[in-house]
């Protein structure tokens, strides 16, 4: 069995390229109760914007753990936001300004980490989702590595998004944690990177192992892959061996914005960078409470006030 090294982002540790799925790495994350996102002035009064976090779909985050830190960032800014337990259609998204879909799963996959990954949304859901866009909704889809891509690629394949069902790394194979930058062309500018005044300007923003995808007009990509990046499929997620598929991952983007119709989709290939979570048995700061990760909190805000049109179309 061959054994390699894998960085995430958190630690460096070692992983063998076969056997079971190593799904305790991803076990060991919990929500850091204790961060504040640093808000002097939140953007709407208590009860502003209805948010949905879907809960119905197997999902990964939900506001009572992984994504608890992303719920009480979103109520410090003043919006108002409920779990959604039920399949997504017109009357579960009536009065809601946002949805966010943060790494479902189909029921199969639950504890199953491995191929097939089938999506996690009926026909019915998708068409639900897109036709409440179009109409003047605004979705977050966010989607990690692998199995998540394979269970969002048909609800973002609506929305002119195509997703890579792996892990992106750099060349060396070693470490999937990305630091995007204004200065090093990484990240784009844009009404979400520009915010509302120069003190909600981003630029950086650091992801934690996630996917790649692709998008296609009229999205802007806001995070590129840089040269050299690649893209690890494996049939199990975290497994990896030399016959692995590997596709490049260059130009690839982890963030992009999309108008659709009269609404608005921020689609984001990585999920920790909007959490904040204690890591690993050293219960190591991942997300927005990492010290290295300092303008994420406000780059989750920047995405928020962009989607419920604070900020401008472009």
């Amino acid at each position: 069995m061959k054994r390699r090294t894998i960085q995430f982002g958190w630690a460096a540790l070692p992983l063998l390229a076969a056997g079971p799925a190593a799904l305790p790495v991803r076990a060991q994350q919990v929500a850091d109760s204790a961060f504040r996102a640093p808000i002097t002035s939140p953007a709407y009064p208590a009860g502003g914007p209805v948010v949905l976090l879907d809960e119905a779909h197997t999902n990964f985050h939900t506001l009572d753990g992984r994504y608890l830190t992303f719920g009480r960032v979103l109520r410090q800014d003043g919006y108002a936001v409920r779990s959604n337990r039920s399949a997504l259609s017109a009357p579960a998204l009536a009065g809601a300004s946002v949805l966010v879909i943060a790494n479902a799963l189909h029921s199969s996959n639950a504890g199953n980490w491995t191929l097939p990954t089938p999506s996690a949304f009926t026909p019915d859901e998708i068409a639900a989702v897109r036709d409440w866009v179009r109409d003047g909704g605004s979705l977050l889809l966010i989607a990690d590595h692998m199995p998540f891509p394979g269970a969002a690629s048909a609800l973002g394949e609506a929305f002119g998004v195509q997703m890579r069902n792996g892990f992106a790394y750099d060349s060396t194979r070693t470490v999937s944690r990305f630091t995007f930058t204004r200065t090093g062309g990484r990240l784009a500018s844009h009404p979400i990177t520009e915010g509302r005044s120069p003190a909600e300007r981003v630029d950086s923003v650091v992801a934690f192992t996630g996917q790649a995808f692709r998008v296609a007009a009229p999205g802007q990509p806001l995070m590129t892959l840089a040269a050299g990046t690649i893209v690890l499929e494996p049939r199990v997620a975290w497994q990896f061996s030399d016959s692995t598929p590997v596709v490049p991952g260059a130009g690839l983007l982890q963030g992009a914005a999309i108008r659709f119709g009269k609404g608005r989709v921020a689609v984001f290939g990585e999920a920790a960078m909007f959490s904040a979570q204690l890591a690993g048995a050293q219960r190591n700061p991942m997300g927005m409470n990492d010290p290295t990760a300092p303008q994420n909190a406000q780059f989750l805000l920047n995405v928020m006030h962009w989607l419920s049109g604070l900020l401008p179309d472009r």
